[in-house]
């Protein structure tokens, strides 16, 4: 499958104006991706569990304009005007006008809130940006009347296959990750050859066994640091071009995800942690030995992590641990263990949160419509 499976033929529909709305969660990836090539392709398969109650809810309203030379759009963050968002969404419209062309034909007002705090480090590009690629093929589906290009026939299951691939492979142009937040509960992005179906284009669904052990995954968040990531994520991949340890990073990235076949299938949750923890610890050995360097962690993050390990020691529960590019820890555990493992987030972990602040989350199955009265 090529990019051009996703470019349209006219559309039979004209349409002067609408709305549309859905809510999109963000993901926590188990293996990392870090580094990329050229158009937003990754350098490493990642897969993530996707997320539930951290979400971004978008609503796009358009109207057909006469000047069709160039975009026209506002962005609302939570009922304020935020035109700092704008060049972000300017460069994420010219990136998919080849595969929506009816983009220079509207003005759009983009509406969007999260459920969590703004770039602290839960991926709110990933839930913003799969969520406005939801709204978006959402028009393209009024304007060809939910008839997609022939190849839907040879390379996609049915057209709702095809909605969730574009979708994904459009927000994947918006930024890397979002690819991952538009199904869930497990989601591989990046071509594997132990994965069918697996894509640099698109996330997929985990297509193998998946033991009960890690159904209904609790990730509760811990939120050291809520203000703005001091590395953007297009910053950080892009210290992996000339980095010592890349082409060894990105050989473990594969080989990592090749054990969590057998893992998902046998339900081995302390396997499952060594290879969780490990790709977290790496994703900030490699920041810290890039150049230029960052530590990305707080003090905080760092006692957090010790605290988990004494407690599994100590009480043998699965309680672990990831991280994104940032301070935050993501806690993970199985749904069995929710009240051991809370009274001890409670009494030994809420300390070191900014302000006491934590969100409670579990591992969800992706963006939903909703339907909003006007």
């Amino acid at each position: 499958m090529t990019e051009q499976n996703f470019i349209p033929k006219a559309y039979s529909e004209s349409i002067e104006k609408g709305q549309f709305t859905w809510s999109s969660p963000s993901n926590i990836a188990l293996v990392k991706y870090w580094g990329k090539k050229d158009d937003q392709i990754p350098r490493n398969p990642s897969i993530s569990f996707t997320l539930d109650n951290c979400k971004t809810t978008t609503t796009l309203r358009f109207s057909k304009k006469e000047n069709q030379d160039n975009f026209s759009f506002d962005v609302f963050l939570d009922g304020d005007k935020k035109d700092d968002f704008k060049p972000k969404i300017e460069t994420f419209f010219n990136r998919i006008e080849v595969y929506l062309p009816f983009l220079k034909e509207y003005h759009f007002t983009i509406e969007t809130s999260n459920t969590f705090p703004h770039s602290s480090g839960i991926a709110s590009s990933a839930s913003g940006m799969s969520a406005l690629a939801m709204c978006l093929m959402s028009v393209e589906k009024l304007l060809s009347n939910g008839v997609a290009p022939s190849a839907v026939e040879e390379s996609f299951k049915s057209y709702d296959d095809y909605f969730n691939k574009k979708a994904s492979f459009l927000a994947r142009l918006g930024s890397g990750s979002a690819c991952r937040s538009i199904e869930g509960d497990l989601i591989v992005w990046g071509e594997h050859r132990e994965i069918k179906g697996s894509s640099d284009l698109f996330g997929t669904k985990y297509p193998y066994k998946f033991h009960e052990n890690f159904k209904n995954y609790q990730d509760t968040i811990l939120l050291v640091d809520k203000g703005e990531k001091r590395v953007s994520s297009t910053v950080g991949h892009n210290l992996m071009h000339n980095h010592p340890f890349a082409e060894q990073r990105f050989k473990q990235a594969n080989e990592n995800l090749y054990k969590l076949i057998e893992i998902f299938k046998s339900g081995d949750i302390n396997a499952f942690i060594e290879i969780i923890e490990s790709e977290a610890l790496t994703l900030h050995a490699m920041m810290m030995t890039s150049l230029p360097y960052f530590i990305l962690m707080k003090p905080n993050t760092l006692e957090i992590i010790n605290k988990i390990w004494l407690f599994r020691q100590h009480t043998g529960l699965p309680v672990s641990f990831t991280l994104d590019a940032g301070a935050n820890v993501h806690v993970l555990y199985p749904e069995k263990d929710v009240a051991s493992v809370l009274e001890f987030i409670k009494n030994e972990l809420v300390a070191y949160c900014e302000n006491g602040h934590y969100i409670c989350d579990i591992i969800g199955f992706g963006a939903k419509q909703l339907k909003i009265d006007n």
